[in-house]
């Protein structure tokens, strides 16, 4: 069933349009309403090389990437209109809103694969082409802005901290190459994902590292290997229990309550004793449970333990 909206833009009656848009009636115009076939009043505009009305519905807010029950969009249409037509306006139209040209219909199709299946179109091809050029360039500028602040704020962050002139150096190298990483991703190549290391901080009380683990947090959120910057705390009465079976389920407890963040043991040599002196110490059961949760999708777990000289 098709909608007064349909209708009128379908036959590009800009007047009508406009009008249902603004109407003030006790039942609002539905502007993503869908005929028996799946298609917004969009789809039936692009359909037709209505470049008008497409333009009015869409900055009334129609969805650009809207699919009937066959998967086209919108801009699959327009792309079949304008073969048909040789009429690239309602194609330039729904570009104008950044519409996908990478989107498949049921078939598997793109709208770029239309341009094989219809009359020549050069300036149809030339477009699409121009605008997918467009879209890179855009793209890699984005890319680029974005590394560049992130790693202006790593750099800043590194800076508050005094001394650790190796260390600055290790993480700034390897926070670039994950920046890389992604900025390669953005532009479309294929990036295998890094596995980040577990890591150990040695170092005598009061050497910072407590501090770096808080700025790793912050800098695995930054480059995208972790949804937050949280890290977790915890010590050996934090994950050692009294009792035969209250260590494992109270370690793993604690691991995943810091679930997509840092766990940070302090004081990790605690969990093992240098002279075991009691058969009943269960340190070991809690080392053992981290260490089978340590490759767990979206947990790290980072060991600190403090060296005396």
């Amino acid at each position: 069933m098709q909608t007064p909206l349909h209708v009128s833009a379908g036959y590009n009656n800009v007047e009508i349009v406009n009008f249902l848009l603004n109407w003030q009636g006790p039942e609002k115009v539905k502007l993503e309403a869908m005929n028996m076939y799946g298609e917004t009043p969009l789809h039936l505009a692009a359909k037709n090389g209505c470049s008008e009305a497409a333009r009015l519905l869409l900055h009334h807010g129609a969805t650009v990437e809207a699919k009937a029950n066959n998967g086209m969009t919108p801009l699959h249409l327009a792309v079949w209109s304008s073969l048909m037509a040789d009429n690239c306006l309602t194609v330039k139209t729904l570009l104008d809103y950044n519409a996908d040209c990478s989107v498949e219909d049921n078939e598997g199709m793109t709208p770029l694969n239309y341009l094989s299946q219809g009359p020549e179109s050069k300036n149809l091809r030339e477009l699409l082409h121009w605008y997918l050029e467009e879209r890179h360039k855009h793209r890699t500028i984005e890319a680029c802005s974005e590394t560049k602040a992130k790693m202006a704020e790593l750099k800043q962050e590194l800076l508050n901290i005094v001394g650790l002139n190796e260390l600055k150096q290790q993480l700034c190298k390897w926070a670039k190459g994950m920046l890389m990483d992604g900025k390669r991703r953005a532009l479309g190549l294929k990036v295998a994902a890094r596995k980040v290391s577990h890591m150990a901080f040695l170092g005598n009380p009061g050497t910072g590292k407590t501090m770096v683990a808080r700025l790793l947090g912050k800098l695995l959120q930054m480059v995208g290997i972790l949804p937050t910057d949280k890290v977790t705390e915890v010590q050996r009465t934090d994950l050692v229990g009294e009792f035969v079976g209250q260590t494992g389920p109270k370690t793993r407890r604690k691991i995943k309550e810091a679930a997509g963040g840092i766990v940070f043991v302090d004081e990790a040599y605690r969990l093992i004793p240098l002279q075991k002196t009691d058969d009943k110490d269960y340190g070991l059961e809690a080392l053992e449970e981290i260490m089978s949760m340590m490759d767990v999708e979206r947990l790290l777990l980072y060991l600190l333990a403090t060296v005396s000289q």
